[in-house]
């Protein structure tokens, strides 16, 4: 083992080792670019063919992956893109980056980091490190991946090295970077560890060492979850002010100038994006497992997953001030991101929001600079411009995405109602605008 850790470190300080990367979406493709960028040999694999041949041709679907850089690494040699699992056994080291989503009852669906550890098992070799990054419960790595990485006979600690550190993207962050956010790892054992931290100073400026896998899996829920349980509280205030008459987004201003003591979140029409939704249930079924009722946990979720059915209420009202029904009205949508500025649907509350808009009879049309296509179900809508929209008119404008693209002095002078889930109207006092 000694000798294996050691010509490993050396190779991967002397940035000579070849890094893989399983899964080239958001987490995956940043990371392949920054290695590759570092100076590395690297070899992506993915299974979407569609996406290796792009990324082949230089193109990014990745906001965080400039096109400039993508290109620059793949006609230098460093990069490489394929679904072939086989050239496996050519690379040092292996990052993980697989979806980890929830099945219907809530309950963790690990399908894709099992079909990953399996061929990275099938073609293991003596003296390579594996790094599972994709968000999971604790105890993941050494449950669910060391034991298919063992079958074929090496051994972790004598013959591989295994350990886990939690991706930390926030696409569309321009200031927040795979290079300077700091990078939790913890390995199976010290080894694991040390050579896990040694790759990841060769991208990232801080790296951060931990005891073991189970304390690197717990960091990413303990971030999320604090996100989610916080997000709930501030929804559940908006909920309240709403009946107390007091606008809720003038409390958390005033609050947040608290120079202590005091973190500003902001209510919304609901959680999105792959971690904030998913990642506390993580958390509470593993606790369920043990015994533990994970109560501050279900309670965000109620409160945040019902979100859309509040903003559901609010454009019925609204619409029932002008004596117009939901059903028949047409609704038009401004975004259907999860966030702003990036084209990421994952989970969106605002397609929660068009189903249920759906399904009480409204007809339903959208703009976002970013997303081209709304999948509903067996149907999908397409993106139209905010000019055309108002062009067609519609009965009622719902603002579900700030984005920065949005020119929100044209959505107010040409909208007959806006129901604003964003704040985007910041400091707006006209009478046909209806706040969260």
């Amino acid at each position: 083992m000694s000798d294996a850790r050691t010509l490993l470190l050396q190779r991967l300080r002397g940035r000579s080792a070849t890094v893989g990367v399983i899964g080239l979406g958001y987490v995956g493709l940043p990371l392949l670019v920054e290695f590759a960028k570092a100076g590395f040999s690297t070899i992506g694999f993915d299974v979407d063919h569609a996406r290796v041949e792009r990324i082949g041709r230089g193109e990014s679907d990745i906001p965080d992956v400039a096109t400039e850089e993508l290109v620059a690494a793949v006609e230098a040699g460093r990069l490489l893109a394929t679904t072939d699992v086989r050239r496996l056994t050519e690379v040092d080291t292996v990052n993980i980056c697989v979806p980890t989503p929830l099945r219907k009852t809530k309950d963790p669906d690990l399908s894709f980091v099992a079909a990953a550890t399996e061929s990275v098992g099938a073609h293991l070799q003596a003296g390579q490190l594996i790094i599972l990054e994709s968000t999971t419960y604790p105890g993941t790595t050494e449950e669910v991946v060391q034991p298919r990485l063992e079958r074929g006979g090496l051994k972790v600690g004598r013959d591989f090295f295994l350990a886990f550190s939690p991706e930390r993207v926030d696409p569309g962050n321009a200031e927040w970077r795979t290079a300077n956010i700091p990078k939790v790892v913890g390995g199976i054992d010290p080894a694991s560890t040390e050579l896990a931290a040694a790759l990841y100073q060769q991208i990232v400026d801080t790296v951060v060492p931990v005891s073991s896998t189970r304390v690197a899996e717990m960091v990413k829920l303990l971030e999320n979850t604090f996100r989610a349980v916080n997000i709930g509280l501030v929804n559940e205030l908006a909920l309240m002010c709403r009946d107390l008459g007091v606008n809720v987004w003038e409390v958390i201003d005033a609050a947040k100038t608290k120079p202590f003591g005091f973190m500003p979140f902001y209510p919304g029409p609901g959680l999105g994006g792959h971690c904030i939704p998913i990642d506390p249930f993580y958390l509470s079924w593993k606790a369920r497992q043990n015994g533990f009722e994970s109560r501050f946990i279900e309670l965000a979720g109620h409160i945040n997953g019902r979100m859309p059915r509040y903003v559901l209420e609010r454009i019925s009202d609204a619409l029932n001030t002008v004596g117009k029904p939901l059903k028949g009205s047409t609704i038009h949508l401004f975004g259907i991101a999860y966030k702003a500025n990036v084209g990421d649907t994952r989970e969106s509350p605002a397609i929660d929001l068009a189903q249920l808009l759906r399904a009480r009879g409204a007809s339903l049309s959208y703009s976002d600079p970013y997303a081209a296509v709304l999948e509903l179900g067996p149907s999908h809508l397409d993106a139209i411009e905010p000019a055309t929209a108002f062009d067609q008119g519609f009965d009622c404008a719902v603002i579900t995405t700030s984005h920065s693209l949005f020119d929100y002095d044209e959505i107010v002078r040409r909208s007959p109602l806006i129901v604003d889930t964003r704040n985007a109207l910041r400091g707006r006092t006209e009478s046909h605008i209806v706040r969260l």
